[in-house]
């Protein structure tokens, strides 16, 4: 079932309450078990929730409070990689369920469709990168995050083999086919702060819309795009067969501070500013599971974390999983909470290479909301 479909079930059905990842537009579908996405299908992990009206959907705020499960259903960019799989977690550990919540997850390939849907009303709440809120409120639609789960991006940008003796600083990007996920997503801007960074302007580099996973790895084996930016378990992939090496690492706070200038909070939880002051129970529920999830993940080893996630997002080999986890565990939060400064700085990197976005006055407080996180954690 594509997105559009998804859509007009809901209205058909009832609306399904989503929490949604950045990503383009692409295509969920209603299944019974977790599948590992694709450039052209997007699946959630469980049957969708019926009843109410997509156009508007029915505010699932007093629903915990009132005995029955919240209905809400979860959008991710790409569920099996590494840096989206706190969403997984969180239902396998049983949290959501703790929380009297019945979540649904539907897996999308990238990112940039869901914030318009959450914008539209059509969906609750987003899974993706913080930066989305800032770059919507330039354009006058309020987005708040709520929870962050990520305190860096958790990406790699990759260099072919052909390109490998060419292409060994961000200098030398200048004229290159850089590969993101897509147009406008959090990976195409931070490929433009590497490239900003570097003193490139934003035409001397050709962006390509490269997916994830095997699309991914298909542009850089077929030579459509130089360098890229990719996740784990993309990475190792690529590194295993010589296809491509590292050439910047975002997964740690010291290598993304070296490359960008400072910490780059990047995947969170966001919904409309109107809908969350409007769901303020509900939206606590959410943020509770959430923050069990990310202290869970801290005190847990990649071992173990991988023990609880489906075998398919693991490509047949949990020991390269769980190796290319090791080298990841860096970029998650540890409780929630958005790092000190990580507004400020990505506000600060967004307007160097965005003229647009430089001339408006934007309301950081309007982007974070640490209440629901606080709460969460006393």
């Amino acid at each position: 079932m594509n997105y559009r479909n998804f859509l007009s079930f809901s209205m058909a059905s009832g609306v399904v309450l989503t929490l949604a990842a950045c990503a383009p537009a692409a295509t969920p579908a209603a299944t019974t078990a977790p599948a590992a996405p694709t450039a052209a299908a997007a699946k959630p992990t469980t049957a969708p929730a019926a009843p109410a009206s997509a156009a508007q959907p029915t505010p699932a705020a007093n629903a915990a409070a009132a005995g029955a499960p919240a209905k809400l259903s979860i959008m991710v960019g790409g569920m099996d990689k590494q840096i989206y799989l706190s969403n997984k977690l969180t239902e396998s550990l049983g949290f959501f369920k703790d929380e009297n919540l019945d979540v649904t997850l539907i897996d999308e390939p990238s990112g940039v469709s869901s914030e318009t849907a959450v914008v539209a009303g059509q969906v609750e709440l987003g899974s993706g990168s913080y930066d989305h809120t800032i770059d919507l409120q330039s354009q006058g639609k309020n987005l708040t995050s709520v929870a962050q789960l990520l305190q860096e991006p958790g990406e790699w940008v990759m260099v072919s083999k052909q390109k490998a003796s060419s292409i060994k600083t961000p200098a030398d990007l200048l004229g290159a086919n850089a590969g993101v996920t897509s147009l406008g997503s959090g990976t195409h801007t931070l490929m433009r702060a590497i490239a900003n960074k570097a003193g490139l302007q934003p035409s001397d580099v050709n962006y390509v819309q490269a997916g994830a996973g095997d699309t991914f790895i298909a542009a850089m084996k077929q030579g459509r795009i130089d360098v890229g930016v990719t996740t784990q378990p993309t990475v190792l992939r690529l590194q295993k067969t010589g296809d491509a090496q590292v050439f910047v690492d975002l997964s740690k706070p010291e290598t993304t501070r070296a490359a960008l200038g400072g910490d780059y909070p990047f995947i969170s939880l966001w919904g409309r500013t109107e809908w969350i002051n409007s769901n303020k129970d509900t939206v606590q529920h959410v943020v509770n599971a959430y923050v069990k999830t990310q202290k869970w993940i801290a005190s847990h080893t990649p071992q173990e974390i991988a023990d609880k996630l489906p075998a398919d997002y693991q490509a047949g080999d949990q020991a390269a999983y769980v190796q290319a986890l090791t080298d990841s565990m860096g970029m998650f939060t540890k409780d929630g909470r958005m790092p000190q400064g990580g507004p400020e700085f990505v506000l600060k990197t967004l307007q160097t290479f965005t003229p647009e976005l430089a001339s408006k006055n934007i309301d950081l407080s309007k982007t974070w909301d640490p209440t629901f996180v606080e709460n969460a954690n006393k």
